[in-house]
């Protein structure tokens, strides 16, 4: 990114600002300030003038954080007033549900048609009304909207056999990664042991996993498939234009997938993509020691989000789940880390049976038994694991005061 004003003028005059306000202007990114990592503050017109030439912005984002969103629309705006030639990508779609989405922009959907056909809340889960608001530009705009991601059962298949053990008919086209640099090991290993695995498989109790340890290896791959398809199917829509007339990719995703260049960036690269630009959002209370150079080429700072007390949010348990033909119960694929499900001891493979003495039959059965949770409540679930019965609450905390 070339960005060379990093003064922070945003007009002659100065206002007072209040001690909170104070406070937070006083961090590494000021709250409605643009940073350069490593660099020093910038204006909103040089990072613009920094993407006028270039094929692919990444917008991160904390998947549950409204304020990420607000900002990911603003950019949107922004970025669609100076280049309207643009194609919205999201993480959140799996590619096979391309289809909704373009009757989605064309408006032949309603919205409850386009959650419900987009196999919405069994596929991603997090509160719809977050997102919304970015579709709904898109479809006002008839901006065209593009799946990025792919099937979660691959992901799975990847990180139990590793890429060469998952038949080549099985990968929905995804090619292989390419090889991960060596900060990118160092920064996965640490999210990998927080997923639990690790203990079992070290011959000690206190050895900790190494970047030789085979399991860690497949879940490397399996991350880097996740960036690898996201960057194949953004080069793919890029591919599929005129060389002299690409339109701008905007990409929607978590930060994780972008931060450092390690992960979708890293693998457009690879593929001859290197006109990117990343830029994340940046919580003002964040430890500054994180922000580090290449963290992205420019962040925007925002005020911490705090509910308001009493305010209607909508409860998550944190699973990724489906249903199958076959048998009943809500099959889990995934559990988000550091989640309600998480704590509850849930885990990728259990079998929910019952919730609140309910039985699961279908999608909106796991979604109502989890709306109609009151904060700082119990949530009895019965569990299927390996032919076993068991019983696992559910604890949801109370509303922060």
């Amino acid at each position: 990114m070339n960005v060379s004003d990093v003064s922070a003028q945003t007009g002659s005059g100065k206002k007072a600002v209040s001690a909170s306000e104070q406070t937070t202007r006083n961090a590494c990114v000021p709250a409605a300030s643009w940073v350069i990592p490593g660099k020093g503050e910038t204006t909103l017109s040089s990072v613009m003038a920094s993407v006028k030439d270039k094929s692919v912005v990444l917008l991160g984002e904390t998947h549950i954080n409204p304020e990420h969103h607000r900002w990911q629309l603003q950019m949107l705006a922004t970025l669609y007033a100076a280049r309207p030639d643009m194609v919205i990508g999201f993480e959140m779609f799996p590619r096979r549900v391309q289809k909704i989405l373009d009757q989605w922009v064309a408006g032949e959907l309603t919205e409850s048609e386009f959650l419900s056909r987009s196999e919405w809340q069994s596929v991603w889960s997090t509160d719809a009304g977050l997102y919304l608001p970015l579709f709904h530009f898109a479809r006002m705009n008839r901006i065209p909207m593009r799946a990025l991601n792919i099937d979660i059962h691959l992901r799975r298949a990847v990180t139990a056999k590793g890429f060469d053990g998952v038949p080549e008919k099985d990968r929905e086209g995804v090619t292989r990664p390419a090889p991960p640099a060596p900060e990118y090991l160092e920064f996965l290993l640490p999210i990998y042991m927080q997923h639990g695995r690790a203990p079992q498989k070290t011959a000690e109790k206190n050895q900790k996993p190494n970047h030789y340890d085979p399991d860690f290896l497949r879940f490397v791959v399996s991350q880097q498939l996740w960036d690898r398809a996201m960057a194949q199917e953004i080069h793919a829509v890029l591919s599929s234009y005129d060389k002299h007339k690409k339109p701008l990719i905007v990409g929607i995703m978590g930060s994780g997938h972008i931060l450092k260049g390690f992960g979708v960036p890293h693998q457009l690269k690879n593929m001859g993509v290197k006109k990117i630009v990343s830029l994340l959002p940046w919580d003002t209370n964040r430890p500054c020691k994180l922000l580090t150079d290449r963290y992205a080429d420019a962040v925007f700072g925002l005020a911490p989000f705090t509910p308001e007390s009493g305010s209607p949010l909508q409860q998550r348990l944190g699973i990724g789940f489906e249903f199958s033909k076959k048998t009943t119960g809500a099959h889990v694929l995934q559990v988000e880390q550091q989640s309600i499900a998480e704590s509850a001891g849930l885990q990728a493979g259990d079998v929910i049976l019952e919730m609140a003495g309910s039985t699961l039959k279908e999608s909106n059965d796991v979604i109502d038994a989890v709306k109609r949770q009151a904060p700082g409540t119990w949530l009895p679930l019965k569990v299927m694991r390996e032919g076993m019965i068991t019983e696992i609450i559910a604890k949801f905390p109370p509303l922060a005061k």
